[in-house]
C-alpha cells in the first residue's frame, strides 16, 4: 500500500506529464497510476488535511479520493480544470463530502437520542381527567357484571377466558356481553 505521510519522491512533473498521466488511468494503467500518485499525493493530502483538520481522517480521504481518481479519469478530459486543479477539486470535493456525512450522522444521533417527555402536560392531564369522568359515567349506566367484565377486559389487560370463569359464563357469552357493552358504551360517548 501506500506510506503516510505520502512523500514526492520526483520533483513535480509539468501539467501536460499529469494530463497525460489522468488519460492512462483512465483506460486503467496501473503504471500510470501509480506514477499520478507518487507526483500527487501529497499535495491532496495537504489538501484533504486543511479540510478535514485530522490526519487520520485525511489519510483515509485520500486514499478515496485515488479510488475516485481511478474509476472516474476519464471525466478529467471533459472538464476545462488544468490536471492538478481537477484533483485537487477532487480531493477538496471528497473531504467536504465527509464533513457532510459526520454531521448527518451526528444529527441522526441527536435525534434518536431525543427521548419526548412521558409527563403529559397540564392540558393533556385534564381532558384525560374529563375523558376518564365521562367513561365511568358511562360504565355506572351498564349492569354492574357487564362493567366489571369491561374494565376487566380494556382496562385491565383481563383474557376472555378468564371473564368468563369468574363470571361463570360461556366464552362466547362473554364475547357477546362485551362487544354490546362496548356499543353501548360508544353510544352513550357520543352524546
Amino acid at each position: 500500500m501506500y506510506s503516510f505521510p505520502p512523500r514526492m519522491t520526483q520533483p513535480q512533473p509539468a501539467p501536460h506529464d499529469i494530463s497525460k498521466l489522468i488519460v492512462r488511468v483512465s483506460m486503467k494503467d496501473r503504471a500510470a497510476f501509480d506514477l499520478l500518485y507518487r507526483h500527487t499525493s501529497a499535495k491532496l493530502f495537504g489538501v484533504c488535511l486543511r479540510v478535514l483538520s485530522d490526519r487520520t481522517e485525511a489519510e483515509e480521504a485520500l486514499q478515496e479520493v485515488f479510488v475516485k481518481v481511478w474509476t472516474k479519469a476519464d471525466r478529467f478530459a471533459v472538464s476545462d480544470l488544468s490536471p492538478i486543479s481537477w484533483l485537487v477539486a477532487v480531493a477538496r470535493n471528497h473531504s467536504i463530502d465527509r464533513i457532510r456525512a459526520r454531521r448527518e450522522r451526528a444529527a441522526a444521533i441527536d435525534t434518536a437520542m431525543e427521548i419526548p417527555d412521558a409527563t403529559p402536560g397540564p392540558e393533556a392531564q385534564a381532558v384525560a381527567s374529563g375523558e376518564r369522568a365521562q367513561l365511568d359515567s358511562c360504565l355506572e349506566e351498564l349492569d354492574s357484571d357487564r362493567a366489571a367484565a369491561v374494565r376487566g377486559a380494556y382496562l385491565n389487560g383481563e383474557s376472555y377466558a378468564e371473564l368468563a370463569e369468574r363470571h361463570s359464563v360461556p366464552l362466547n357469552t362473554m364475547r357477546t356481553w362485551l362487544r354490546r357493552s362496548l356499543m353501548k358504551l360508544k353510544e352513550c360517548l357520543e352524546r
